[in-house]
């Protein structure tokens, strides 16, 4: 097991490796002060976890209620929210007890903010079971619900008390889900370790998972230590997720979230003249992920118009410039149609 260890207005730790549901309770109950503990969880990961979860909880002595959603991004909207609050609130919660959030990036998005929101605060436990939200969404404490207008517009800054990747979660994934995370993995060695990049291209599908995750971990740790709420240097993370956003939401959330960002980070490499662009768009290919999407650059660039990284007439566009070296570049409005044709 691999412990990271993230120093934002709450510490807490990351530990990475094989077995880690089976002991969640022992690792809650380390956290001290629960009596129940909220196990938030969707239709397609409960299933396979929810018992062993609860059953581990239970044996450290706690109490445990479940909440099971609909899977899909479709879900993660104000109508299951507020029915988490009022499940909560009907369960008797308080301050001193947990969620646990178990599942993929939407499950933790919305669990996240559900304890951001109720009674004020109550801290909660990160337990991903997809490679998409190990390496990326269920560290640094963005939590957020999606309004007919767009992604993730209402949401908070609220970071875990503990977050636990069970690796073992990975071998039951669809191979579809467990491709669209390594466009998150891709997109960390595009920014900033081309020695990453470069063990992907050797290695494939076949990376070495433990220390993969590990590393993408410690390199967005070190860009939250830094910039927790994403006013400098964390908006780097946003590589190819303006454009990605904009597809996502073309597409009704048809295009899957690692999909969208695979697409954007081939468009903006592309735009930008990166002369690693063939490299970049090879490994994407390599992994099975899309570079190219039907839509025009007048749907992409309505779409983008709502992403909630825009500011005034802004908007920040992260630039490739090579493998392992990217920059914020504030984008004028009106040059974004432009750049995304230039791109597709």
């Amino acid at each position: 097991m691999n412990t990271v260890t993230v120093n934002a207005s709450k510490a807490y730790d990351i530990h990475i490796g094989p077995g880690l549901l089976p002991a969640i309770g022992q690792h809650a109950k380390a956290l001290g002060g629960a009596g129940m503990v909220c196990i938030v969880s969707d239709s397609a990961v409960y299933p396979f976890y929810g018992q062993i979860v609860k059953d581990s909880l239970e044996s450290a002595g706690f109490t445990v209620v479940s909440y099971v959603f609909p899977q899909g991004e479709e879900s993660k909207n104000g109508t299951v929210f507020l029915d988490l609050l009022n499940f909560l609130a009907e369960n008797k919660l308080t301050r001193s007890d947990l969620l646990v959030a178990l599942g993929g990036g939407v499950v933790g998005d919305l669990a996240g903010f559900a304890a951001a929101c109720f009674l004020r605060g109550i801290r909660f436990i990160q337990a991903p079971t997809t490679l998409l939200a190990a390496v990326d969404s269920s560290v640094g404490g963005k939590t957020a619900i999606d309004l007919p207008a767009g992604k993730n517009l209402a949401g908070t800054f609220y970071q875990p008390s503990l977050v636990l990747c069970d690796t073992d979660t990975l071998n039951t994934l669809p191979e579809d889900t467990f491709r669209d995370g390594c466009a998150e993995v891709i997109k960390y060695g595009v920014l900033y370790d081309s020695q990453l990049f470069a063990h992907l291209e050797e290695r494939g599908l076949e990376f070495y998972r433990e220390a993969v995750i590990t590393r993408c971990v410690q390199l967005k740790r070190d860009v939250v230590n830094q910039d927790e709420f994403d006013t400098g240097a964390r908006m780097k993370l946003n590589l190819g997720h303006t454009i990605g956003h904009g597809i996502e939401a073309k597409s009704g959330f048809s295009v899957s979230h690692g999909k969208a960002v695979a697409i954007g980070i081939a468009i903006v490499s592309r735009a930008a003249r990166c002369p690693d662009a063939q490299r970049i768009i090879a490994l994407l290919d390599r992994f099975g992920l899309p570079t190219a999407t039907g839509y025009s650059a007048e749907d992409l660039y309505r779409y983008t118009l709502s992403d909630k990284k825009r500011s005034g007439n802004l908007v920040n566009l992260i630039i490739p410039n090579a493998i392992g070296d990217c920059a914020i570049v504030p984008t004028q409005v009106e040059l974004l149609k432009p750049f995304i044709e230039a791109g597709l």
